[in-house]
């Protein structure tokens, strides 16, 4: 069953990737439409992108500030003033109860209808000819089990009560870079925007990287008729009968 075109613009998103410039390849153009449409968009980039340079002169301390400027800009691109970063080690994460914990904390804080993150089944992709980092799969794995169970039930991570966060139910999981879609998300009138976003990354992507997105984007979009989409599978997490707040 595919959702097609239906565009839900709900209160609160919050996005959970490893890295600086993940959403800008995989959704940017989404929270575009998101912010557009008034909904509070929230980041939560979970490494401290430091792996990004393979050059021995790189000072990788200031790589990480580097990346986080570059990440802090490309959200303003698209309408999005809150972004958090877990600051944990770039390439080497694990879904560790830590990392569940941290983002089950950002989940109570921020109380999204929508938790977007990639899909972590995918270790290969793109006709095989894409190995998919680990870190992709260790944040999204993390963010889902933070969803469910951990942000919704009380027992777990009691030190968060303690913190005064109390727990909260997911509506719906977007998982972007999936094999499996069931949403594609018309981003022509936002494509230019996406854009101008990932072209923030400047430390890690060339003027070109557009020809490449352009041609992912379209085949998503002959989905449904639109010249650019993006796609996500959708899980969803408590129906519209479950209370939600």
């Amino acid at each position: 069953m595919t959702e097609q075109n239906e565009f839900y613009a709900p209160e609160r998103v919050l996005v959970i990737v490893a890295h600086a410039d993940d959403i800008e390849f995989g959704m940017a153009g989404t929270v575009a439409r998101w912010t557009e449409a008034g909904t509070q968009v929230t980041y939560c980039i979970v490494t401290d992108n430091s792996s990004g340079s393979n050059d021995p002169e790189t000072n990788l301390a200031e790589l990480s500030q580097t990346r986080h400027d570059e990440q802090v800009a490309a959200a303003k691109v698209v309408g999005v003033e809150d972004v958090r970063f877990l600051n944990y080690r770039d390439g080497v994460l694990q879904p560790t109860v830590d990392l569940r914990r941290d983002l089950t904390r950002v989940i109570r804080q921020v109380r999204p209808q929508i938790v977007v993150t990639m899909d972590p089944t995918i270790m290969f992709a793109m006709s095989n000819n894409y190995i998919n980092h680990p870190d992709h799969r260790a944040a999204a794995e993390a963010a889902v089990h933070a969803v469910f169970p951990s942000a919704e039930t009380r027992p777990i991570f009691p030190e968060l009560l303690d913190e005064g966060l109390e727990p909260h139910r997911v509506k719906k999981l977007y998982l972007h870079f999936t094999e499996q879609p069931t949403l594609y998300v018309d981003v022509t009138a936002t494509w230019q925007r996406k854009i101008e976003a990932l072209l923030c990354h400047k430390s890690q992507v060339g003027e070109d990287v557009a020809d490449f997105i352009r041609e992912w984007n379209a085949q998503a979009g002959e989905a449904i008729g639109v010249e650019l989409a993006e796609a996500f599978r959708v899980i969803t997490v408590n129906p519209d009968e479950v209370p939600v707040d």
